[in-house]
């Protein structure tokens, strides 16, 4: 009786440990901050989310000052950018933003791709079971 106990037990940790493997995380962030320090503390995180769940979906989503991550004349970030780019991380620019404050879109960084409206995205991603994390202190 104790070996089955202690077969049933280790089995079930199997398959817990099986599917928190298997749990796919889908992950949308809103960066609506200029500061450096929040663009750099949020690559911390980055590191820190892809390796606990190194499967995750992550995606952050730029507008008002925080696309200032995502220009070229300003991102203090932009190799590390470049480097979670690399890694399946989606960075995300929001052309109102753009427009709005009259950014150079050609100086938008290659890795990111373009949303209308970046709340309207942040909303649809949550609509379709993102989880959803605000970027910042």
């Amino acid at each position: 009786m104790k070996k089955f106990l202690f077969l049933l037990a280790l089995l079930t940790g199997f398959v817990v440990q099986a599917q928190d493997q298997a749990r796919q995380h889908r992950i949308v962030m809103q960066l609506t901050s200029g500061d450096s320090l929040v663009h750099k503390n949020l690559m911390k995180q980055f590191k820190n989310m892809l390796e606990a769940a190194p499967t995750a979906k992550i995606e952050v989503v730029c507008h008002g000052p925080g696309m200032d991550l995502l220009m070229s004349d300003r991102s203090v970030v932009q190799g590390r950018v470049k480097e979670f780019a690399a890694k399946g991380v989606t960075f995300t620019a929001c052309d109102n933003t753009i427009r709005e404050r009259q950014l150079d879109p050609s100086k938008v960084l290659d890795e990111a791709g373009h949303v209308k409206a970046g709340i309207i995205h942040i909303v649809e991603r949550q609509e379709d079971g993102w989880s959803y994390i605000k970027a910042g202190f």
